[in-house]
């Protein structure tokens, strides 16, 4: 099966639940969704548009949070259901896990928090394994 592409950066789209964009998206862009549609992710850096589909698109502007993958900061949320920046987990890569132990309680909303709508452990061990090759 082919996965959808992006229409800005041609990079593949990653499925996401209706309830993270009903989560995520800003009153006046939320008035624009079509809950009849399949979105997906955009990932790539260097492009504005976060989720879309065959008919619409929703960028980075659309959203009441910035997206870790658009956002290559230091001050940029990587575990948003803890609050845990890239900053917080390079001083700090004994977070990882914390974040485990609260995802195996159950404690984790990532479907509703987190803009690519799952866990963000692949994210923090990116990360992580960044820091690991510079230090």
């Amino acid at each position: 099966m082919v996965k959808p592409l992006c229409p800005e950066s041609h990079n593949p789209g990653i499925p996401v639940k209706l309830i993270t964009l009903k989560a995520l998206l800003q009153p006046k862009a939320l008035e624009r969704l079509d809950p009849t549609l399949t979105y997906h992710f955009c990932d790539a850096s260097d492009c504005e548009v976060v989720y879309f589909s065959d008919d619409s698109q929703f960028r980075t502007a659309d959203l009441s949070v910035s997206v870790y993958q658009k956002l290559p900061v230091q001050n940029a949320l990587v575990c948003y259901c803890f609050g845990h920046t890239r900053a917080d987990l390079e001083q700090n890569p004994q977070l990882e896990e914390s974040i485990r132990a609260h995802t195996r309680a159950n404690r984790c909303g990532c479907e509703v928090r987190n803009p690519q709508g799952g866990c963000c452990l692949g994210n923090v061990k990116t990360i992580l394994n960044q820091v690991a090759k510079i230090g």
